[in-house]
């Protein structure tokens, strides 16, 4: 491994310390806000970056069952989503990172971007009200189940070869890298897109991995310390996510070679589209309440 990978993976653990520490400063313990997660909570955060460490994404299934069991208002679904989901996605980039091979400047310049984008997003998101969260969340939950139906009608360009990037390509990736930092603010995952994008400017599918965990890991850090700042999360459900999250990266990543889930993701697409639109039908019920 060389030495800017290194410093890559050092930079991740140290700012993964940063918000580790701020998070905690943020708890005010002098309420009665429940704060030790419940056996659903950690099951959920264990099933959820298990099967975004597969593939399937955590972002778009974890609003699911957080809509359908009521557990956070949809204001602070995406504080609690990022602050909870990040120690998983650090785990996985460290992973990825540390075993897949790929262009270390691409790498660098890539997560950069991201890493913009995110801040961005972080600060716009973090302030906005509770309806254009539910808009915004039920696009970026469109977008997700479009993405994962034409994965599962393999669809998506098979890519190349390529593990590095020049010219027109590699500034086009590196715009929309940015983009997508910023919507991973509003809960949608990274996946999707980055395998697209770098299949189709022709590289290996699989750089879209340290690329995709590396990105989000420094996008989502970065924006975790708005949130904990601005105290956008609702800290058990958030706690139940990210101590379920990392053995269930770990099992998925050390120990599963493959898992038949086929069923499984088109199951995940119909409930994220359920999902989705209720999410603009409340949008539309609370501007159809605030007209009167």
């Amino acid at each position: 491994m060389n030495d800017i990978r290194v410093l890559l993976l050092a930079a991740i653990v140290g700012l993964a310390t940063v918000f580790v520490w701020r998070w905690w400063r943020s708890i005010d313990r002098h309420t009665d806000e429940p704060l030790r997660p419940t056996a659903v909570q950690l099951l959920i955060g264990f099933l959820v970056s298990f099967f975004d460490t597969l593939g399937i994404g955590s972002l778009a299934t974890t609003t699911t069952v957080f809509k359908a069991l009521r557990m956070v208002p949809d204001e602070r679904l995406p504080g609690t989503m990022i602050v909870g989901l990040t120690l998983a996605v650090v785990t996985q980039a460290l992973i990825f990172i540390s075993t897949i091979q790929i262009d270390t400047t691409l790498l660098v310049l890539m997560i950069g971007t991201a890493l913009a984008g995110g801040w961005l997003g972080a600060g716009v998101v973090s302030r906005l009200p509770r309806r254009p969260i539910q808009i915004g969340m039920g696009i970026a939950l469109i977008l997700a189940a479009l993405f994962m139906t034409v994965a599962q009608l393999n669809k998506m360009p098979v890519g190349g070869t390529a593990l590095s990037l020049e010219g027109g390509a590699l500034w086009l990736a590196l715009g929309v890298n940015f983009v997508l930092g910023a919507l991973i603010m509003l809960g949608i995952g990274n996946y999707g897109p980055t395998f697209v994008l770098l299949s189709a400017l022709g590289m290996d599918p699989r750089a879209a991995f340290p690329i995709m965990m590396g990105s989000g890991a420094f996008a989502a850090l970065l924006g975790c310390l708005e949130f904990v700042k601005r105290r956008n999360q609702v800290n058990q459900p958030a706690l139940g996510l990210a101590v379920g999250g990392i053995p269930g990266v770990l099992v998925a990543a050390l120990l599963v070679t493959s898992l038949p889930i086929e069923l499984l993701r088109w199951l995940v697409i119909a409930v994220v589209m359920y999902a989705a639109f209720a999410m603009l039908r409340g949008a539309a019920r609370e501007a159809s309440a605030t007209a009167r």
